[in-house]
């Protein structure tokens, strides 16, 4: 019996965090009961008990015939914590690269006693105005301290108010990956300058010299790998031109019709020999264009990514800075909990950067004569 309650507290828990990752979704349908069912590795009995008492809460429907649903009025203005819980944490997130995500979290809940912690997950999809429905919910609801990543953070940013009302109530918040230089907040970062350093000595030192890059231009995290994929080249007598680099917007990046640009951009430059991908979505457009092109890897092109965020990096043959989500996670979380037990949190600097991990596949090769 013990065990029964057990499984359903951890179905309940599941699409609890299920509904509040998809709040601001356009979608508010649940998950099958089977697909719970194989999911979680539990009864029908089990999953339909959970539903049952999150249908008690007023919190989901079922429409006969088409399924469960939950009720986005009731998930958005959901305000008290979770009973049992000592402290109630916000992540938000930019919501774009699932594995990436996935590494993250588990890093937070690895720390994050889930005992003991009520964590609310929000998606952004890197979009001020899902930031800004984000923020304007969380500031009211009594949360102990943010862990955030970034919207478009290397251009200016319209929700600053939301952050300074929050830091106002002396909540703590702390960034990873891309942060606000307009506030003073602590982060967790990675030293893409150093990793790009890293990857272009590999090209260089299989003698290529013009590199292409592919980076976004409005993500700060990725400034920061342009930078460092400059200086690398100018200190290995490679050439920098503009040209050579294709830079796109986040909320383009990642569509199909992209494609076609990269096709184009990689095409008007037969000279070079080799591309720098600034994060694994666009690696695996990169390698789809270049397979639809006939071409090979590393015979035609040479090819190195920031962030490969993946679990198949050892066995990927890309040569590539490992993604660092979970010792992200870990980190930013400690670090928050040092700053909610330190009243004078604003005063000190608890951020972080981390030094880049560095796999060397069989997707680097030397330039054909």
């Amino acid at each position: 019996m013990q065990q029964k309650i057990g499984k359903q507290t951890l179905v309940y828990n599941w699409l609890r965090d299920y509904i509040e990752e998809n709040r601001f979704s356009v979608s508010n349908k649940l998950p099958s009961e089977n697909a719970l069912t194989r999911r979680m590795n539990v009864s029908r009995d089990t999953v339909r008990s959970a539903m049952n008492t999150l249908e008690r809460e007023g919190l989901i429907y079922r429409v006969q015939g088409s399924g469960s649903f939950f009720k986005k009025e009731v998930a958005v203005s959901d305000k008290e914590k979770r009973p049992g819980m000592s402290r109630k944490i916000g992540v938000i997130l930019q919501g774009q690269d699932p594995d990436a995500n996935r590494g993250l979290l588990a890093g937070i809940r690895s720390v994050l006693d889930e005992s003991s912690t009520d964590l609310r997950i929000y998606f952004t999809n890197n979009r001020f105005s899902n930031e800004r429905a984000c923020l304007d919910e969380v500031m009211h609801n009594n949360f102990d301290g943010f862990i955030i990543d970034g919207v478009m953070a290397s251009i200016v940013n319209p929700n600053l108010d939301c952050y300074h009302s929050i830091l106002a109530k002396n909540i703590p918040i702390i960034f990873y990956n891309n942060y606000y230089k307009e506030l003073k907040c602590s982060k967790v970062t990675n030293n893409d300058i150093f990793g790009a350093d890293e990857l272009v000595l590999r090209l260089a030192n299989h003698g290529h010299k013009k590199i292409m890059g592919v980076f976004v231009s409005d993500n700060y995290q990725s400034a920061e790998k342009f930078c460092g994929y400059v200086k690398a080249l100018h200190k290995y007598g490679c050439i920098f031109d503009d040209d050579y680099v294709k830079w796109c917007v986040s909320s383009s990046a990642y569509k199909k019709s992209f494609e076609k640009e990269i096709y184009k951009f990689i095409k008007s430059q037969p000279e070079c020999t080799a591309i720098v991908c600034c994060n694994y979505m666009l690696l695996k457009m990169v390698q789809k264009v270049l397979q639809d092109m006939g071409k090979k890897v590393p015979e035609d092109y040479s090819l190195v990514c920031f962030d490969y965020s993946k679990e198949d990096w050892e066995d990927c043959g890309i040569t590539c800075s490992v993604h660092q989500g979970k010792i992200m996670g870990i980190e930013v979380s400690k670090r928050l909990l040092r700053m909610m037990e330190n009243k004078d949190f604003i005063r000190r600097d608890y951020s972080c950067i981390l030094e880049p991990y560095i796999h060397d596949g069989d997707s680097v090769g030397k330039v054909r004569k």
